[in-house]
């Protein structure tokens, strides 16, 4: 009993350290190779193997609120994978989507666990400092039936895309922070190549 209770000690010790948070502390930060953004206060990034291509910020922790960054995803990239039926579907981004086609892409990986998506807004809008879409959207998570909310923020620059996504509860989360991811997706650019 007292080898299997060491084993099982080691065992969570290792799956904690395979999950990384930084601190990234107010003022401008580069993500990716293009995309710069302004902070005005701090998140944490979270990193685990499997968890990309996508950066994920938060401010009240992973099973509360989650900001999505996407960099400078190529031509035919893979931005998530969805396992079902005995078959891995793959949702891979092409640079010539249309602003519905980009809120499809990322409704398939929201969903990709069997939650439900309503997309409540899609409008033009200016974004890593030239033409992208501002949307917002509605999730019941399937784990636990919480209610989110959300806004995304996408632009395509020389055929790669860059976007930004967050969602939190709709009670009482999604609009503490609202405002701050406003501000991010204002501050954005994307420089050139």
């Amino acid at each position: 009993m007292k080898l299997f209770l060491a084993l099982l000690a080691a065992a969570s010790l290792a799956a904690c350290t395979s999950v990384a948070t930084k601190k990234i502390e107010s003022g401008q930060t580069t993500v990716g190779d293009r995309l710069q953004v302004t902070l005005e206060g701090a998140w944490n990034h979270v990193s685990a193997p499997g968890m990309g291509p996508a950066q994920t910020w938060t401010m009240e922790g992973l099973p509360i609120d989650q900001l999505l960054i996407y960099s400078g995803i190529k031509d035919g990239e893979v931005i998530h994978s969805q396992a079902g039926g005995g078959e891995r579907k793959s949702f891979s981004f092409r640079g010539n989507m249309q602003p519905d086609e980009l809120v499809a892409m990322f409704e398939g990986m929201l969903t990709r666990d069997g939650s439900s998506f309503k997309l409540a807004k899609l409008e033009p809008s200016s974004f890593g400092g030239g033409k992208g879409v501002r949307f917002e959207y509605a999730i019941v998570r399937k784990v636990d039936n919480v209610p989110l909310s959300g806004v995304g923020f996408a632009t395509v620059s020389n055929g790669e895309l860059f976007a930004l996504l967050y969602n939190a509860p709709r009670l009482g989360f999604f609009d503490r922070h609202q405002a701050r991811v406003e501000q991010i997706a204002r501050s954005a650019k994307v420089s050139a190549k």
